[in-house]
């Protein structure tokens, strides 16, 4: 089921990314940096160990990391996060902790896209991406 994710994926449409990073507290120049980018996401997938690269202009980040296990993950937004990914229901569920806060990551596929949901409180934004060719 996991290995649906594998592949290269473009940004296609982006809801609510400002005010998503609002609230994780990500400061106005990047913000204003990061609202322009249109990241790549390579997902690569081998056994229980999954590698998640995203690519764009402005920063690139990597993290592999195996099922259930936690990790160290460094954001975008240089967050130093305790992260853990689940498989639920098809979805990949994300959650990053630091500093007594948490966002949920949820990946999962839909009409041949794959659909990011991240949430920080009530605050939604939803990124849709398109498998490259």
């Amino acid at each position: 089921m996991a290995e649906e994710f594998a592949g290269v994926w473009n940004l296609v449409e982006s809801r609510n990314f400002d005010g998503y990073m609002k609230a994780i507290e990500v400061g106005f120049a990047t913000r204003q940096i990061a609202n322009m980018t249109k990241p790549t996401t390579i997902i690569e997938v081998d056994s229980d160990k999954f590698t998640i690269k995203t690519q764009s202009a402005f920063k690139s980040t990597e993290i592999i990391f195996k099922l259930g296990e936690q990790f160290d993950e460094i954001t975008a937004d240089d967050r130093h996060v305790k992260s853990l990914v689940t498989l639920e229901g098809g979805k990949l569920v994300h959650v990053q902790k630091w500093a007594g806060k948490e966002t949920t990551l949820i990946r999962e596929l839909k009409d041949g896209k794959l659909i990011l949901t991240l949430t920080m409180g009530d605050v939604t934004c939803t990124r849709t991406y398109q498998k490259a060719e």
